[in-house]
């Protein structure tokens, strides 16, 4: 009887070592984040990024941030109208009531840089 709740005991103490997050894989994750948050980006000019005109070069403008949607053309569920603005100021564009919330979290992943102001 002894033995069994001894090893009972010793099966929940090493369930929850496995269990248990330690603080140093708690406090990596964070810094990791914060990282990602603080990403440094490049500026580009007006002229840079209308050179970035193309379905296989496609470069666009949101709000002053510069994105390069070239993989996303052809996923694009518009068709070729991402191709209307590619190479320069696609703003108002994209907040029209076509783009469902989702889109703005979807651009961010093709965001290079800023515009040079």
């Amino acid at each position: 009887m002894v033995i069994a709740a001894a090893v009972l005991i010793l099966g929940v103490l090493l369930g929850a070592l496995f269990l248990i997050p330690r603080k140093s894989a708690v406090a990596e994750k964070s810094r990791t984040n914060a990282a990602d948050r603080k990403k440094v980006y490049r500026v580009y000019s007006k002229a840079e990024i209308a050179l970035h005109n193309k379905r296989t070069d496609c470069w666009i403008i949101v709000k002053d941030r510069v994105f390069d949607v070239t993989s996303y053309v052809e996923e694009h569920p518009g068709g070729d109208a991402i191709l209307t603005n590619a190479g320069s100021d696609s703003t108002e564009g994209f907040y029209g009531p076509q783009h469902p919330g989702g889109a703005f979290q979807l651009i961010e992943d093709y965001c290079i840089g800023e515009l040079e102001k």
